[in-house]
């Protein structure tokens, strides 16, 4: 357990990068990391030495995070690279994700899981296209909280009306998204100017530095809601002369807290029963809630397996055949008109069919597109698909795990699309 300055134990964030190519986002982090004195000596011979073989006349803070050989000797970021480290304020997980446009659907993995997203915009540039995909992309995603980090300040002479500039015109991005919180800070991830220490060439920005503000916003947890929902994704039977008759349940709490004794009804079965007991590896626990990993027992032999669903009997999820969701499609491969799919939505699976583009967003002026039905790499559409069984869910902005899926070529396995169920 961690515990910070006033005897507390340490809250956790969860970040994700993100940013158009060469915005200075892996740049960014390796200055964090080194500023904040959380990279280890052995991790410093070998980033100078990495720097050199890269004929680098400074040390390249960005290698930190770029850790396969394919980014280094492009100078990208491919896969979502995650990092680990703590300050006396808070514990920090961050997932470093790609700019190119091709490798959009890794920021869709990076983000899924974030408390707050950082988004970072080169100050000679301005709003790009994929600026407001992230920040598109971000909002989709229920994450309350994105920072945009105008970057590169030394290279505009650390410029106030810059800033302001390209803050107006975050600032209208972030109102047509409706972004529930957004902040902005000019920083030089390269020199360090607002990372950890405030900048002196830039006296006239009164606000906090990135650091000083991940360490302090405060976070809005309950991503998943009040309603206890248990997805099953496997089922435990040791079959053994000493555990002959145990049956366990085992999975990740995705939503409420669940007791033994507490009444279920196990979907899509109907079938009713009560929880017995609550493990964690062999202890037994008094209660289970949102995020935490157990085994459940229940107090009947009943029918129930991967893909089952426990909640409580006066707190149903929506059933239907007929889904609608916000779709992410990452798959080089457009998506056919009427084709079939097979789609997964937490532990459970089925067939299903495209029914209709209601729309597709313009990433541009971020409006409806009715006309268009096509749907390529990268973009963003509402649509409808009828599954070959009814799929018990929630809407995505009551529960991020029983409101999500991802839909997968059935000829090839792929992973073509992920969906935020509306």
């Amino acid at each position: 357990m961690k515990i910070n300055n006033n005897g507390s134990q340490k809250s956790l964030l969860r970040f994700t990068t993100a940013g158009s190519v060469d915005d200075g986002k892996s740049t960014l982090i390796g200055r964090l990391l080194y500023d904040s004195k959380s990279i280890f000596e052995d991790q410093m011979e070998h980033l100078e030495q990495s720097s050199r073989r890269l004929g680098k006349e400074e040390t390249d803070l960005s290698l930190l995070t770029d850790g396969l050989r394919a980014e280094r000797e492009q100078g990208i970021t491919i896969d979502v690279a995650y990092r680990y480290f703590a300050t006396p304020e808070r514990k920090f997980i961050i997932a470093d994700t790609p700019g190119h446009i091709q490798y959009t659907r890794n920021m869709v993995t990076g983000a899924s899981t974030a408390d707050l997203a950082v988004i970072l915009i080169d100050a000679r540039k301005g709003v790009l296209e994929q600026t407001i995909r992230h920040s598109f992309i971000a909002s989709l995603l229920g994450i309350r909280h994105i920072v945009f980090c105008i970057n590169k300040m030394d290279l505009v002479d650390f410029s106030e009306p810059v800033f302001k500039d390209i803050r107006n015109d975050l600032a209208r991005v972030a109102d047509k998204l409706e972004i529930e919180d957004p902040h902005y800070i000019p920083i030089s991830a390269k020199k360090g100017d607002n990372v950890v220490e405030p900048s002196g060439n830039m006296e006239w920005y009164k606000g906090k530095t990135f650091l000083r503000f991940i360490e302090t916003v405060e976070i809005k947890k309950s991503r998943n809601g009040v309603s206890p929902r248990f997805p099953v994704q496997t089922v435990i039977r040791p079959q053994s002369s000493e555990h002959h008759d145990y049956r366990g349940y085992a999975g990740r709490v995705a939503g409420g807290t669940f007791r033994p004794g507490d009444e279920i009804v196990v979907l899509p079965s109907m079938l009713r029963s009560s929880i017995k007991s609550i493990n964690v590896y062999e202890k037994y626990v008094n209660e289970a809630s949102s995020g935490d990993s157990v085994t459940i027992t229940l107090g009947d032999q009943i029918e129930a397996g991967r893909g089952s669903l426990f909640v409580p009997p006066g707190n149903m999820p929506v059933n239907s055949h007929e889904i609608n969701i916000m779709a992410c499609w990452f798959n080089e491969i457009p998506l056919r008109p009427n084709g079939r799919y097979i789609v997964r939505n937490y532990s459970c699976e089925a067939n299903c069919i495209i029914k209709s583009v209601n729309y597709k967003m313009d990433i541009n002026t971020l409006e409806k597109d009715f006309t268009d039905s096509s749907l390529t790499m990268n973009d963003i559409a509402h649509i409808t698909l009828t599954t070959s069984k009814p799929l018990f869910f929630d809407p995505y902005k009551e529960n991020h795990i029983t409101g999500s899926l991802i839909l997968v070529d059935e000829t090839t396995s792929e992973t073509v699309a992920a969906g935020m169920i509306t």
